[in-house]
């Protein structure tokens, strides 16, 4: 029997491979749906500050939502992964201002860092599971921003083939509040 961190990392693998997979049609309508969901759920709750990622690779594409949220004059805040498992949360101004960090991540250029509470915080992942916990990359970044804000709506964004019936859980995995998948 693997251990929680071997089956983590076996889950993850999985998961990357399954995801190379997605077509790009198919991958495009998910995106639009995951997109077009978490802006009716910012509106319709008057959410006035939102922490999301700036996706690469084969990640869900918010990057119009991120736009449609910049020009309604919703605060936008984005992370830039820091050392030591932390996350500076900068304020996004514009998807063209971005540098590269850790991994080919990208994150604001602006050296404006949020400091305040968030409404909304939208999570990547690469699995989930009906208990809404997720598996994420392994940095652990997520998790231990999640923890530091508990009254903020948390919600994973995921494709289908990304369900699990039981993510591989240690104590300070953070569960979330809603899971969003694609559909069309």
């Amino acid at each position: 029997m693997k251990n929680i961190k071997e089956q983590k990392m076996a889950l993850r693998q999985l998961m990357f491979l399954e995801r190379s997979k997605i077509e790009p049609l198919r991958k495009a309508k998910y995106d639009q749906f995951i997109g077009e969901q978490l802006l009716s759920l910012i509106l319709k709750n008057e959410y006035e500050v939102v922490h999301a990622y700036i996706p690469m690779g084969q990640e869900i594409d918010i990057a119009p939502l991120l736009q449609e949220l910049l020009h309604n004059k919703i605060t936008v805040v984005c992370p830039k992964a820091l050392s030591a498992r932390v996350l500076e949360n900068r304020i996004l101004t514009s998807l063209n201002d971005l540098e590269t960090g850790i991994k080919g991540t990208k994150y604001p250029a602006s050296l404006k860092v949020y400091e305040g509470t968030y409404d909304l915080i939208i999570v990547p992942g690469l699995a989930f599971d009906h208990q809404k916990y997720r598996l994420g990359y392994g940095g652990g970044y997520y998790d231990g921003f999640l923890a530091t804000q508990p009254q903020a709506h948390k919600v994973g964004i995921f494709y289908p083939f990304q369900q699990v019936v039981e993510v591989p859980r240690e104590a300070h995995d953070v569960f979330l509040d809603e899971i969003l998948v694609g559909r069309f």
